[in-house]
């Protein structure tokens, strides 16, 4: 850890928790919370420099696109903009050639995310992956989050290891990390009763990780949890990681008010950056943390990469769940945009799949861009 060793820190939180990641001690819950407390540059620095001893100056992205096949939901979540009830005027459901039509192709990766349909069955899942795939074989499929794998059980009668081989034989090659939102009983009953809660979510990602299955996952914040509860929701994930090694990234999602009347305006940048800073300090076992642009807005992510995301996620190419809430970001960003950010950041960009193999990587902004195989 040389530049976390290297660092000096003048205020005293910080610098204790620094001293106990040298010591190779993970941070308390209310260590975590305390931080939050803290200044936000110093915070910023230690968590800049506990990326930079995993990845130097690199910072990812992927040319993706994603995927919402249908927002028709039998669920009904209070902070959900995005899903609708079967019949609604402005409910829709993707024909195979509006799938494929997805598949543009210069992508490496799909993200494939929507609502639990009340007619569909679970072959009907397995096909949008199946149509990718015959489209582009060489496309990574990251697809279906805890909640729908949970749905497809209800679905097919049938255990999750189940659901997860089937769904891997159809061309699955990881797990996006929606659906966790906080895993807290009382935010659950609040706010998403009828949804799977922690317990559930973190089994079948320890399953899918037993599996061979990588996944991603996330944190929902900004909206009525606690920072005690938002700091606990990293130490279940990263107790999960101990038992059953296999998450990529983890994602600090910024609740997008919408329409849903929880609170009146979103997280400020000053919290978000706390967020990721605080991720990836307490969640010292996952790879890379990212700083998604589409929710937190291009300057804020541009700014996370020196408060300890190593990653911006992606393209996207057409988002229609953050942007449902009323998310501000463009709909999609091109490839320049992101090694421009990336560059104007500081860092190093690279392109990479869902898997983190790296497609190409950039030089800084007065070097010439250098291609890698993948």
């Amino acid at each position: 850890m040389g530049h976390v060793s290297e660092l000096r820190l003048c205020d005293p939180l910080v610098a204790a928790a620094r001293e106990q990641l040298l010591a190779g001690e993970s941070l308390s819950q209310e260590a975590g919370v305390r931080l939050f407390d803290a200044p936000m540059l110093e915070l910023g620095r230690l968590a800049n420099a506990v990326a930079r001893d995993r990845h130097g100056d690199r910072a990812y992205f992927t040319v993706n696109r994603q995927l919402n096949p249908t927002n028709v939901c039998v669920l009904a979540c209070r902070f959900c903009d995005y899903a609708r009830k079967p019949g609604a005027p402005d409910a829709y459901t993707m024909t195979k050639e509006q799938v494929l039509s997805h598949v543009d192709p210069e992508i490496s990766e799909i993200h494939i995310v929507g609502g639990l349909h009340h007619k569909w069955r679970f072959d009907d899942y397995l096909d949008v992956i199946r149509w990718v795939k015959a489209k582009k074989p060489s496309l990574s499929v990251k697809a279906y989050t805890a909640v729908e794998i949970d749905f497809f059980c209800r679905l097919t009668r049938k255990p999750a290891d189940w659901v997860l081989t089937e769904l891997r034989a159809a061309g699955l090659d990881a797990l996006p990390g929606g659906g966790a939102e906080v895993f807290s009983e009382r935010v659950r009953r609040e706010l998403f009763p009828q949804k799977i809660g922690g317990r559930r979510w973190l089994e079948i990602h320890e399953i899918a990780h037993q599996l061979g299955i990588p996944s991603n996952a996330t944190l929902l914040y900004g909206h009525i949890e606690t920072r005690g509860e938002r700091v606990q929701h990293l130490i279940d994930l990263r107790e999960l990681e101990r038992r059953a090694p296999g998450f990529l990234a983890f994602i600090p999602l910024a609740f997008q008010p919408g329409a849903t009347g929880l609170v009146r305006r979103q997280a400020s940048a000053i919290e978000d950056l706390k967020t990721i800073a605080l991720s990836r300090l307490v969640f010292d076992n996952v790879p890379h943390v990212k700083g998604y642009w589409v929710m937190l807005g291009q300057d804020t992510a541009a700014a996370s990469l020196n408060f300890g995301a190593s990653d911006l996620d992606g393209t996207i190419g057409q988002e229609k769940i953050a942007h449902a809430a009323l998310a501000k970001s463009p709909v999609g960003m091109a490839e320049a945009g992101m090694v421009q950010m990336i560059r104007e950041a500081g860092k190093i960009p690279v392109q990479r799949d869902a898997l983190y193999r790296v497609v190409r990587e950039y030089g800084r902004r007065d070097e010439p861009a250098a291609a890698s195989a993948a």
